[in-house]
């Protein structure tokens, strides 16, 4: 495992920098927020130019053929920047699962025009019927030549905006994930936004219609592996964008508590600012080893289930108390929506939050070493 950044990870590092840095400004951001949409269209498309969203998709695809590593640094740039375009649910859960297991025809379809920013897609991973993301309480029954797919999905993003949601269902054969159109008939979407401004929907299925063509992989019965195979790489992407966000953060409230002056003296020499400034370096740099740690071994397809849940795990608990103290040691101005670190504040809320906050990954790590001890975990929830 080694930890020193490639060359072609510092160029992934330098280009997508130089783009969000130049195109995420904060009157920029006022303006989108100001809007219906929470993606900001025009940035998706510089992105695409230069090929940032194919970066984990095969050459074959119109992609540039990296791995996950290489996804997570563009991951981080995006939280560090608070950049409003749908990275996690269009290049993580869409994109990495559809190059790993679709077929030819499925990746042709669709791969192409994530490249060239002209689609995006994305997952439906949250089961209310369901805790286990490996065993969907939605159903699939066969009809003919046909599915029909009955459930409901939660806090599906970009779920009215993408091209393609996989959807994971339970049928005879046993999991399986489908590729499902928002707007086929027997799909309907209740829509709401997060905190953080992005678009998000419930999900419904009744009798919703798809062919054999629309399983991912083209053969029912493989869900499990390919649920397990996406969770984990989807915790270690929130991972990395936490991390971004909190990084970011504590460099704006360093700068910060270094300028307010109070007594005459910058409040940054106060001993009580200093030791929450040091608490918060420390929670951002365990997020920092645990994400990459966990990168590291799914870009070389080792087990590392126990890993993500990990790396999940410190994304909630550091994230949280990084955006509390840039906020509590930001004074009043910390919630002016006039002054950027508000937003840093909201995005690591809703990072916390998905897929399962503190005490979710607790449980679910603490059943895992009960039951395997120092193994690597077998299975993605208890």
């Amino acid at each position: 495992m080694d930890f020193a950044f490639s060359e072609e990870q510092e160029s992934i590092r330098e280009l997508a920098r130089g783009i969000l840095d130049k195109e995420v400004t904060h009157e920029r951001l006022k303006a989108i927020e100001a809007g219906d949409e929470w993606t900001d269209r025009k940035l998706w498309a510089t992105l695409a130019e230069a090929g940032l969203l194919g970066i984990t998709v095969p050459e074959a695809d119109g992609g540039m053929g990296f791995r996950f590593q290489e996804l997570c640094v563009l991951l981080e740039e995006v939280g560090r920047s608070v950049a409003p375009v749908p990275v996690l649910p269009s290049l993580v859960l869409g994109a990495l699962p559809l190059a790993r297991f679709g077929t030819a025809e499925q990746r042709a379809s669709l791969l192409p025009q994530l490249v060239a920013g002209e689609a995006m897609l994305t997952a439906a991973l949250v089961d209310p019927g369901s805790a286990d993301v490996t065993r969907p309480a939605a159903t699939a029954s066969r009809a003919g030549n046909q599915w029909k797919l009955v459930g409901e999905k939660a806090f599906v993003s970009m779920a009215a905006q993408s091209r393609r949601i996989l959807v994971p269902a339970t049928c005879e054969q046993g999991a399986s994930v489908f590729l499902v159109d928002p707007e086929a008939d027997g799909v309907s979407l209740v829509e709401s936004r997060l905190a953080n401004g992005e678009n998000f929907a419930t999900l419904r299925l009744d009798g919703v219609a798809v062919g054999d063509d629309d399983l991912l992989g083209g053969e029912a019965g493989l869900g499990e592996e390919q649920l397990r195979w996406i969770y984990d790489r989807a915790l270690v992407a929130i991972a990395a964008l936490q991390f971004g966000v909190s990084s970011r953060a504590l460099e704006i409230t360093s700068a910060y508590v270094s300028e307010r002056i109070q007594f005459g003296v910058p409040i940054g020499s106060f001993q009580a600012v200093q030791h929450r400034a040091a608490d918060g370096y420390i929670d951002v740099q365990s997020m920092r080893w645990v994400m990459w740690r966990a990168a590291w071994k799914l870009s070389e397809e080792l087990p590392a289930s126990r890993e993500a849940a990990v790396a999940k795990f410190w994304a909630a608990d550091g994230g949280s108390r990084m955006a509390n103290s840039a906020q509590h040691l930001h004074g009043g101005i910390g919630v002016d929506r006039d002054y950027p670190i508000h937003r840093y504040f909201l995005w690591s809320k809703s990072l916390e939050l998905t897929l399962g906050g503190v005490p979710h990954q607790l449980g679910d790590i603490g059943r895992d070493m009960a039951r395997t001890g120092p193994a690597e975990r077998g299975r993605v929830n208890g």
